[in-house]
């Protein structure tokens, strides 16, 4: 959806649910689609996800966060705030559906076993696939690539990799 529709849209629901004395912004996130911050009073949505989004999943995301508003800080997505969602019209539901656009994050990490990992961040420490096991372990190590190419990820990184490698090598030869 485009962003000027967008902002009326959230505008405009915010003020048939009284939320007159609340700002709509736009944010960064890329993770989540929308926040509501009681403090300052500010419901926002992710100017990248909103711009994947049908106006549907716009409308819905504006409701859920209009519903954290009005149920309270203490609601969360509990039995309150999923009452107050359904009564002004959202699904009631805590996450945007699975199939929903996503944005590609830049860093992406496989398992030897061919998990995927994102990440919008350059990794900055040796990563295991914790779905393969919990804890870290080398032998279930990620690799990372940028935008589907191989880099390197600084000595840092290097040393991290190196000291966590000879440690699990001093383990094995000990047990």
């Amino acid at each position: 959806m485009d962003l000027t529709g967008a902002r009326d849209l959230a505008r405009e629901l915010m003020d048939a649910h009284g939320l007159r004395r609340w700002t709509f912004r736009f944010d960064s996130a890329k993770r989540r689609a929308g926040l509501c911050r009681y403090d300052t009073r500010v419901i926002s949505l992710s100017r990248h996800l909103t711009a994947l989004y049908s106006p549907e999943e716009v409308t819905e995301t504006v409701l859920h966060e209009v519903a954290h508003a009005l149920a309270g800080p203490r609601a969360g997505h509990g039995p309150k705030w999923r009452r107050i969602a359904r009564e002004i019209g959202a699904s009631g539901q805590r996450c945007v559906a699975a199939d929903a656009p996503t944005v590609p994050a830049p860093w992406e990490g496989r398992c030897p076993a061919g998990h995927v990992h994102q990440r919008f961040r350059r990794p900055t420490r040796p990563m295991s696939c914790s779905r393969c096991r919990p804890g870290f372990c080398v032998e279930h190590l990620v690799h990372w690539q940028l935008h589907g190419e191989d880099v390197d990820l600084g000595p840092r990184y290097q040393a991290e990799l190196e000291a966590a490698v000879a440690r699990h090598r001093r383990s094995r030869l000990a047990g």
